[in-house]
């Protein structure tokens, strides 16, 4: 189990990140035209999982924005974001903001990925939604960074992340 901290006061995940030389988790989450997706519909490509509590609030907007600007022309990567939000609120965020090559999925059916990525908070007022991480996997799914951001409320160290997608 990680603690984590909102606003400076700590919170539970249910476990840890997959670690660096891992295999990713499988995974079944929802896109935003409801159909599933799983880990096996990006093979061949490397991956960014901006994993993020909700996709309305600034930092976590913030995030997609910046890893969209770093992905756009790469045909070699799959940016996606994860959240618990609707895909419907998900769409709408997309729309007009110029996000268009950053693969928003939902948890709306289960929270089974956030349990296997140890990202499941367990308590305190988001209990129920993720923690903030990044996981960068190469092409065979095969973990080669991860960050797990210890507050909340601060973003991502993209740079770094990005550096794992050269």
């Amino acid at each position: 189990m990680t603690t984590v901290t909102l606003n400076g006061e700590n919170i539970k995940l249910n476990g840890n990140l997959p670690k660096i030389g891992d295999e990713l988790p499988e995974f079944e989450l929802v896109d935003n035209k409801l159909n599933s997706c799983h880990l096996a519909d990006f093979q061949g490509k490397k991956k960014l999982l901006n994993i993020v509590p909700s996709i309305d609030t600034e930092v976590c907007a913030n995030s997609a924005r910046k890893f969209e600007d770093a992905v756009h022309d790469r045909n070699d990567v799959i940016m996606l974001v994860v959240s618990s939000d609707l895909p419907f609120a998900q769409k709408r965020f997309c729309s007009g903001k110029g996000v268009d090559h950053v693969l928003l999925l939902s948890m709306m059916r289960s929270k089974d990925f956030a349990r296997s990525y140890g990202m499941l908070i367990e308590d305190g007022p988001l209990a129920g939604l993720t923690g903030r991480a990044v996981i960068v996997a190469d092409e065979n799914n095969k973990v080669i960074y991860t960050e797990l951001v210890s507050e909340i409320t601060n973003e991502p160290d993209y740079d770094k992340a990005i550096s794992f997608l050269e």
